[in-house]
């Protein structure tokens, strides 16, 4: 049966879009929603500071006449800028188990790409590496932490089919608060030695200041993943996007600085998991679903740590960002979290892998970035 993929260019069609999941994905118990206007954003169909440097065109795959995909098609000019290397992206990609319907969005989304003269298409990532991103390859039998992507797990055998090759894979290590305590005494020796160097202050982040703080953050974060696989640093207005949308969902206990003589080199940055509560509101923040996302947080016992960044010119003492993590281990036991996610960890942060398989940690979801010529005949 034929299938056929549109632009789309109506309010309708973006409805269609954004509906689609929830489709594909009924009585799935795995599946968590997005939350319904972070995602119109980060497609670009309302406002997002992403798209000030960067455009998209999003495709609707049918067939008889009912939706059987989707695809958004992105032209990050940011990255492009940065790398030099004519990489155009690809995110927010949905199809039934059907070839023809995820070949057919996939060449939409490459003609897009090609005709602005790029050479190859990457994904997926919505929009960017510094969102969601990642074909969820294994893994497939529990519920992602927040912030992390799941998918059938058909995906992979789709884009192989279509002439999509790994270009880079992505870890999530799990452990529990019992398996990280047993390293405390070690790390905090390490913090010790370490502070008989330089004049150390570890301490979270500060309630009080909290925009001055997160901004703080997301410094470290942009000086340290400097000449990381496929990173491009978050933009100011991005930064005070990502400080609105958190500012009720952060645990500061959960955060942890290192400053040596008075300047921040380090932080590590946890966030609840609230993937259960987002499922339980369908991804509705309105008219209650908000206060049910942060009421309570308490009850949550499970933490993802999203990163654990350290300026370059420390990053050679490799006890200052293990020093990081370690110090949320007091706060860890005092809120009773139960589980820690580490994600994503890049296979090619070889250091990083080492350190949480030596602490214990298992290695239970892998993540995948893929690429493709844009004239590829997949």
């Amino acid at each position: 049966m034929t299938v056929t993929v549109v632009q789309v260019t109506t309010r309708r069609e973006q409805e269609i879009f954004l509906q689609f999941p929830w489709t594909l994905y009924h009585g799935d118990p795995h599946w968590v929603p997005p939350i319904r206007s972070d995602q119109r954003q980060r497609c670009g169909f309302a406002k997002h500071p992403f798209y000030e440097r960067a455009e998209s065109q999003a495709f609707l795959a049918y067939r008889n006449g009912q939706p059987v995909g989707r695809i958004l098609a992105i032209a990050n000019h940011l990255h492009n800028e940065l790398h030099q290397d004519k990489i155009g992206f690809f995110g927010f990609f949905e199809s039934i188990d059907d070839q023809q319907v995820a070949k057919s969005l996939l060449q939409a989304a490459r003609g897009y790409l090609k005709n602005r003269g790029y050479q190859v298409m990457r994904g997926p990532v919505s929009p960017s590496m510094n969102y969601e991103c990642g074909a969820l390859v294994d893994g497939f039998d529990s519920m992602p932490v927040f912030m992390m992507t799941y998918n059938p797990p058909y995906y992979p055998s789709l884009f192989e089919a279509s002439g999509l090759a790994k270009a880079h894979d992505l870890y999530a290590y799990r452990g529990t608060y019992e398996m990280l305590a047993q390293n405390e005494k070690r790390w905090n020796f390490v913090s010790q030695r370490l502070g008989e160097r330089v004049k150390l202050n570890m301490r979270p982040m500060y309630r009080k200041d909290f925009d001055k703080e997160l901004r703080g953050f997301m410094d470290v974060f942009n000086q340290a993943l400097v000449g990381s696989w496929g990173f491009v640093p978050l933009t100011e207005a991005e930064m005070k996007h990502i400080a609105n949308s958190l500012r009720y969902l952060i645990a500061p206990e959960m955060t942890s600085v290192i400053e040596v003589d008075g300047e921040r080199v380090g932080v590590s940055f946890g966030m609840l998991d609230y993937n259960p509560r987002i499922k339980s509101i369908d991804g509705k923040l309105f008219p209650f679903g908000f206060l049910k996302l942060i009421l309570n947080k308490r009850t949550i016992k499970r933490i993802r740590l999203i990163s654990t960044n350290v300026v370059p010119r420390f990053q050679k003492n490799k006890g200052v960002g293990m020093s990081l993590f370690f110090n949320l281990i007091p706060a860890i036991r005092e809120w009773g979290i139960e589980e820690c996610e580490f994600s994503w960890v890049l296979e090619s942060n070889t250091f990083s892998r080492a350190t949480l398989e030596r602490c214990g940690t298992e290695l239970y979801k892998t993540y995948r970035i893929y690429d493709v010529d844009v004239d590829v005949d997949g």
